[in-house]
């Protein structure tokens, strides 16, 4: 038997697509535009085609954000905005912001009406921590006394809710610390920190939905364990070492 010449494969047209039952195989136009489409949505994930830019590095006293006139060469011109997620507790929107070098990019932000934590300290230097399940990360997480504000709750007033709320608390003078932005890669989310003094204790009273363990710690071992790194909560961790850089800045 002699060996069968191979046989041109030839491409399928668009025309010789059979139907069968009630399918109809997509054209060409249609993957086109499905083609189209994907390409779109992945825009909201990547960057356009081009690299970013660096500066160089500058030796200088510190410069805060937007107080550098330089910054204005960086900033992202938002075009557009959509709601993706409405939540208990946040929501997720879509930005659509046209880049420095003229591309445009899309960015998913997480609004967070912000919330405050307590440095909550006793005469005797212990600080208040709160022991309770955290479902994100699957288990009990030691932190100081927090909360979400109210939608237009002034935050000392939220501070001074949520330590007596969790801790049951009154304290005769509550202090700002300061402000950090939690995860400004992809949220919006402020918690306000300040320190609770003069503290007389009272039942506390937790939201129906919190289980909550109370312990009064000596400051100088939580500090122990931020610098070791077992605690991970970061409104925790930035309110220890500030209460401990400011005790060691009034020591003589």
């Amino acid at each position: 038997m002699g060996k069968s010449e191979p046989q041109e494969i030839k491409p399928l047209e668009a025309d010789a697509i059979v139907e069968a039952d009630a399918y109809t195989a997509p054209s060409l136009d249609d993957l086109r535009d499905a083609a189209h489409g994907m390409q779109d949505s992945m825009k909201a994930f990547v960057m356009d085609e081009g690299e970013g830019t660096v500066g160089a590095p500058v030796a200088r006293d510190l410069v805060l954000g937007e107080e550098d006139p330089r910054d204005a060469e960086l900033a992202e011109i938002i075009t557009g905005e959509e709601t993706l997620f409405t939540g208990l507790i946040f929501d997720v929107n879509r930005i659509h912001v046209k880049l420095p070098n003229g591309h445009e990019s899309a960015r998913d932000v997480t609004r967070h009406s912000g919330a405050v934590g307590i440095v909550a300290l006793t005469d005797d230097g212990r600080i208040c921590l709160v022991r309770q399940f955290r479902t994100a990360l699957g288990r009990v997480t030691v932190e100081i006394p927090a909360g979400k504000l109210d939608p237009g709750e002034d935050p000392l007033d939220c501070a001074k809710r949520e330590l007596n709320e969790e801790t049951g608390m009154v304290a005769d003078r509550m202090a700002y610390l300061t402000t950090i932005a939690t995860t400004p890669g992809f949220t919006d989310e402020l918690i306000h920190l300040y320190m609770a003094t003069g503290l007389h204790f009272g039942p506390a009273h937790p939201d129906e939905d919190e289980f909550l363990n109370v312990d009064l710690v000596p400051l100088d071992e939580l500090i122990d364990a931020v610098l070791d790194g077992r605690i991970e909560d970061s409104k925790t961790v930035c309110g220890a070492l500030i209460c401990d850089a400011v005790a060691h800045r009034l020591e003589p």
